[in-house]
């Protein structure tokens, strides 16, 4: 006999109401992906110094011309709220004070793994995919390499560009603006 698991899947809004309500403490590291609630992974020393590092070089580069959003949730629909390490936004006097941003406010994703590369490569980057993110960077912490994903279709996105050491790149959104390997890592 086959027994099938019947699964409750959240909206946004169930989502908020449950943090509202107390069901989750503060220091719980959680986002809501496609309805699950998901218990994120801890954040150890070498994320964290990578995640810092990207802040300070983009917003050194780009402060000017968009709005830095770090391990902030995004709000993709009705079912997704992922945090990812940084969201490159438009710029908005407001700060997005009343609403997350949305996919048509996201110019650029960046999520860095160690631990979760299979999570972020086989989970996140097709909801980013999904939800019309023009841009993704995975950085793998491991093998020290940076995974650019561009050129949405119906299927996720048709490009990946691998970065390596010596490698020069630049954001879809600011093709202007250049980036080494060397300062990313």
């Amino acid at each position: 006999m086959t027994v099938q698991l019947l699964k409750h899947k959240f909206t946004t809004e169930q989502y908020h109401l449950m943090h509202e309500a107390g069901v989750f403490s503060e220091s719980d590291r959680l986002e809501l992906i496609n309805g699950e609630i998901t218990e994120m992974s801890p954040i150890g020393k070498k994320h964290a110094v990578c995640v810092a590092r990207l802040d300070r070089i983009v917003q050194k580069k780009l402060s000017d011309r968009t709005m830095v959003w770090v391990q902030n949730p995004i709000r993709l629909d009705n079912n997704s709220e992922p945090q990812p390490d940084l969201a490159i936004l438009k710029l908005r006097d407001d700060f997005y004070v009343e609403n997350l941003p949305t996919p048509p406010d996201i110019l650029l994703i960046i999520e860095v793994a160690d631990s979760t590369i299979t999570y972020d490569r086989e989970i996140k980057m097709p909801l980013y995919a999904a939800a019309g993110i023009p841009e993704m960077w995975l950085f793998d912490l491991n093998r020290k390499a940076i995974e650019g994903y561009s050129q949405l279709s119906t299927t996720g996105y048709k490009r990946m560009q691998r970065y390596e050491e010596n490698d020069t790149f630049s954001m879809l959104a600011f093709p202007d603006v250049n980036f080494t390997w060397q300062e990313m890592f």
